[in-house]
């Protein structure tokens, strides 16, 4: 866990600070890591999460609608945070600090749930001994890295445009804790026992919808007007494919 927190700090804060060393970033290569990093992220809670919560003994049909819930609700953050966490690089319209406020709430929510995931494999092995397996966390804390790079790049340049530098550097810090203290947080909620275990599937199937949504936006965006793009489309499967291989044979 310890290994995790340093992680997920450090991505954000150097994915953020390379906003102060290159002002002036390649739109292009930016949208490629977004699409890798949104193909990724998809591929792993299709492998991954999703198959892992079906068979960890919680009922599948509010298992179904957890995960659609939490489709819709990232749709409420996103009106937060406006649609940083896949790559928009701007402030929503009005007071520039409230647009900042808003912005940081919204991230700050969708940061410290996703970090709860991270906690999955212990708690999941800890309630459902019958499974057969319990996945490496490794494939899923890759998949956040990658996902959380390009936000934070997004982040520091909105913040950035309006804000000093020193206050930029805080709520770039701000935002690196807020995953780790999911992760944390969930793990001593559950294995304290305050929760009963079908919180760990509504949390999880949120979380798991979130990333659904993130990672389709990334996917229609990167392509507004339908038209094939080959070097999106490498990508995209260049993902799949190291999302199946970490997946089953690593």
């Amino acid at each position: 866990m310890v290994l995790n927190f340093i992680l997920l700090f450090f991505t954000v804060l150097l994915a953020g600070s390379l906003v102060f060393f290159a002002p002036s970033w390649k739109d292009k290569y930016f949208k490629l890591f977004l699409v890798f990093a949104g193909s990724y992220l998809f591929s792993i809670t299709i492998l991954h999460i999703i198959p892992e919560l079906f068979d960890s003994g919680f009922d599948s049909a509010k298992m179904g609608l957890y995960i659609l819930i939490g489709f819709l609700l990232q749709q409420i953050l996103e009106f937060l945070s406006s649609g940083i966490e896949h790559g928009h690089i701007h402030l929503p319209h009005g007071p520039k600090s409230k647009g900042v406020l808003t912005v940081m709430l919204g991230l700050f929510i969708h940061a410290f749930l996703e970090g709860t995931l991270l906690s999955h494999g212990t708690l999941m092995g800890e309630t459902d001994a019958h499974i057969g397996h319990v996945h490496s966390e490794n494939t899923l804390l890759l998949g956040i890295i990658l996902h959380k790079g390009p936000a934070a790049f997004a982040l520091a340049a909105v913040i950035s445009q309006v804000l000093s530098k020193r206050w930029t550097l805080i709520l770039l810090v701000i935002f690196a804790l807020a995953s780790p203290l999911g992760m944390i947080s969930s793990s001593l909620i559950f294995q304290s026992g305050i929760l009963e275990k079908e919180w760990i599937g509504v949390l999880y199937g949120l979380v798991s919808g979130g990333f659904l949504h993130i990672s389709t936006t990334i996917f229609f965006e990167s392509s507004p007007h339908h038209k094939l793009q080959l070097n999106k489309l490498l990508v995209s499967f260049l993902a799949a494919g190291l999302a199946i291989i970490s997946e089953f044979l690593i």
